[in-house]
């Protein structure tokens, strides 16, 4: 006689008073939560973070929104994709638990403030390039946090200094979840896995490979006592490559993401560039 597999039904939810009362009873009943925080067009790469999810909790919780205060571009807000119907199908499939997909003025009521002072960590790097995303960031992971109240949250490695963020403003705050870093998802060619992709024309998938190469060429190459060495080889080699513009490649630490140096306990290697009208970040772990 065959044997059928039943998918449990995925939960969806829109308002933050439906979802804290569902979950209010998922705690009484003594069920962990993992959280995943998502903008939606989700890829193989969230897939992952709710594996984990799955694995490390009872109940997943994966929250699908676009959020407009971390965007300096009102253009790149726009043309954010979101395929709801697609990626709904892929956490059922997926066997997530809860859907939290709300609109804007569930999240945000009016003209609201907010600030989080965490240091110069805001203002490295991605924090140059994109000033006010991390302050956005903070804002709506708190929100979410405060909404979801997770055991565990899980996010990926790509976004290394978002992680970093997090933590900083998790540790501030002093709330109670445990924040866990999942590694990078690659495509087979080595092509970090993002939501941007779909934004790559072919040649820019072509010429995006150069981040992935240049990163691993500067892990492979690393000496500790020439970090500098490394650096240069993979600016080089990004600045050479058709149709990309490199805004930083960094050999930091990766604990303050100041550069490298030879007290460093874990070292981390950073890229961003835009590949036709497409920017992509990427990273890999050097110690």
């Amino acid at each position: 006689m065959p044997t059928f597999v039943i998918a449990l039904q995925l939960k969806i939810f829109t308002t933050k008073n439906e979802l804290q009362q569902y979950l209010s009873e998922v705690r009484a009943s003594g069920k962990t939560t993992g959280f995943v925080p998502t903008m939606g067009a989700l890829h193989q790469g969230h897939l992952s973070l709710l594996a984990q999810a799955r694995q490390q909790t009872d109940v997943t919780v994966c929250s699908i929104f676009v959020n407009p205060t971390q965007f300096n571009d009102p253009k790149d807000l726009d043309k954010y994709p979101r395929p709801i119907a697609a990626d709904t199908e892929k956490l059922q499939q997926a066997g997530c638990d809860i859907l939290f997909n709300p609109p804007v003025t569930e999240i945000y009521a009016g003209d609201e403030h907010w600030h989080l002072d965490i240091g110069e960590l805001e203002h490295l790097l991605e924090g140059e390039f994109r000033p006010g995303h991390y302050q956005g960031v903070m804002q709506v992971v708190h929100k979410l946090f405060d909404i979801v109240k997770p055991d565990a949250a899980f996010f990926g490695q790509k976004d290394y200094q978002q992680f970093m963020v997090i933590s900083r403003m998790v540790s501030q705050l002093q709330m109670p979840v445990k924040l866990v870093m999942c590694p990078i998802e690659r495509e087979p060619d080595g092509l970090a896995m993002s939501s941007r992709n779909i934004h790559l024309t072919i040649d820019d998938r072509r010429h995006a490979l150069i981040l992935s190469k240049a990163l691993y060429q500067a892990q492979a190459s690393f000496d500790p006592a020439h970090p500098e060495a490394a650096k240069q080889q993979a600016e080089q080699m990004i600045t050479s490559e058709p149709g990309t513009q490199l805004e930083y490649f960094a050999i930091a630490d990766g604990d303050t993401l100041h550069p490298a140096n030879p007290k460093s306990t874990k070292i981390v290697a950073l890229v961003a560039a835009k590949v036709g009208a497409t920017r992509l970040i990427d990273n890999v772990i050097i110690k």
